[in-house]
């Protein structure tokens, strides 16, 4: 080929370079009202509040104890390993189709050596001349000539030219992939951090619920045997017994079943921290002081859910669809590969760099499909298909994120009235419990009055234990769902 057309082909290269046939990526509409749900069971935003993703889980979980776990966790669990790996993974294949873009070039060397049998004749034979001359003898009625020829040529080997943007929209969507991975790790963590904290809090109500149903062992064990005493010498019924023991065997049958469930929370723990869980770091019961900071955003417009990594996750994959369109479009259209060599050639290896002679080739190939059952078209299809699946994807993560940051901001609202109400009523269970037992020594009201009211108060106390829970807990998710957790460094 001669310099001309060697200079047509990269001129026409470089022009049609910038050629992009994927379809013009648009964010998807909204999907979400533009501000969360008030009035009613909903909070009002706090202007002065900060920003709940600036808010690094250290500054949110402030018990040591929690910190301690939820560091091990980050370094250990599983899944986060997983999702880590899955990152690397994307990250490599994001380099092996990102180099496509570039001509791979190789250093080959050889050497050839042939034997020629001579025709009758004698004479002495010659050192032959030009590229592929060698020393030869020969002989009257017989000889040979050695022939040896040395090359080495550094060149490139069916590089396509990526006129039509195949090769860049395969890189693209390869990459895509590579950051949906990470937006994948991110959001691993959140939930991997909100996950070990409620597990940590829901061991910690279940000890408070342990501890209060001993305490309260004690005094129903008493009771039942201070009223078995009372029937057998005919100073209560038998009723008033059996009501008694049922009490006492009650709460026989709680301790037994938190004993086990606080050993499942422990199990339940360990399997998400990756490691066992030391006894130093677990919790002593459910504290009186909140263990979570305030989580409320300042402001309730949806728009932040945008940057929630699970969203970014979405919009990343379907941006990774749009540019496989724009791939399968070019497989319609001519793909022009070149093959291209500059090297030397010498009939001796000393002479392979110095004295050799300069050689090169330039070989185009232009590949146009003209039948091909329909492949071209089916993977149009899929890849348009693909992009529909990955919109609908992305749309119902929005809305995903919209229903748990509503359904967290409705908790929130009325959860303080939960725990006031609850509290107000173990209050008033402990002072009805009292009263019933001074009406029943007064001889005012009957023995299964003030049992039935011990049992309230009991009930009473479980209850509050579990409201407070659902008040951390609430925390906990509220800041999860609006992408709190990700203000510190994510280990790598």
């Amino acid at each position: 080929m001669n310099r001309f057309a060697i200079t047509a082909v990269l001129a026409l290269s470089t022009a049609l370079s910038g050629c992009n046939l994927a379809p013009n990526y648009t964010r998807p509409g909204a999907v979400v009202p533009p501000s969360f749900p008030q009035g009613g069971p909903y909070p009002r935003a706090k202007t002065d509040a900060p920003d709940v993703t600036k808010i690094g889980w250290r500054a949110f979980f402030t018990d040591p104890r929690l910190q301690a776990v939820i560091d091990a966790g980050l370094a250990n669990n599983r899944d986060l390993r997983i999702a880590a790996g899955n990152v690397l993974q994307a990250r490599a294949q994001y380099r092996v189709q990102r180099a496509d873009l570039l001509p791979t070039v190789n250093a080959t060397g050889g050497a050839t050596f042939t034997n020629n049998a001579l025709g009758a004749g004698g004479g002495a034979g010659a050192v032959g001349a030009g590229a592929g001359a060698g020393a030869g003898t020969g002989a009257t009625g017989g000889g040979s000539t050695d022939f040896q020829i040395y090359q080495g040529q550094i060149g490139i080997s069916a590089f396509e030219l990526d006129l039509f943007g195949r090769i860049r929209n395969l890189s693209r969507a390869a990459q895509e992939q590579y950051f949906a991975s990470e937006e994948a790790q991110r959001a691993a963590r959140i939930s991997l951090i909100a996950e070990i904290a409620t597990a940590w809090l829901t061991m910690a109500s279940d000890q408070e619920q342990l501890r209060l149903s001993r305490e309260t062992l004690k005094a129903f064990a008493e009771t039942s045997r201070l009223t078995r005493a009372q029937f057998e010498i005919g100073v209560a019924s038998e009723l008033e017994a059996r009501q008694a023991d049922t009490n006492y065997q009650g709460t026989r049958n709680d301790i037994a079943a938190l004993t086990a469930k606080i050993a499942q929370d422990k199990n339940a723990l360990d399997l998400l921290v990756g490691a066992p869980v030391a006894t130093e770091q677990l919790p002593n019961g459910l504290a009186a002081n909140r263990l979570t900071r305030e989580a409320l955003p300042g402001n309730l417009d949806s728009s932040i859910l945008l940057s929630r990594p699970d969203v970014l996750q979405a919009e990343h994959q379907l941006i990774a669809q749009n540019a496989n369109i724009g791939a399968a479009r070019a497989a319609f259209f001519p793909q022009i590969s070149l093959t291209a060599a500059l090297g030397t050639i010498s009939t001796a290896l000393s002479g392979l760099f110095s004295g050799g002679s300069y050689t090169y080739s330039v070989g185009p190939t232009i590949g146009l499909p003209l039948f091909d059952a329909g492949r071209n078209k089916g993977n149009l299809d899929y890849a348009r298909a693909s992009q529909v699946v990955a919109q609908a994807t992305y749309e119902r993560a929005v809305q995903t994120a919209f229903r748990e940051v509503a359904d967290a901001l409705a908790q929130r609202g009325t959860i303080e009235e939960q725990v006031s109400a609850q509290s107000a009523r173990v209050n008033s269970a402990e002072v009805a419990g009292r009263l019933s037992d001074a009406r029943y020594r007064a001889g005012v009201d009957s023995f299964l009055v003030a049992l039935d009211a011990q049992r309230t108060a009991y009930a009473a106390r479980l209850q509050l234990v579990t409201t407070r829970l659902t008040q951390e807990s609430n925390m906990v998710e509220l800041y999860r769902a609006l992408g709190g957790g990700l203000a510190e460094p994510t280990p790598r």
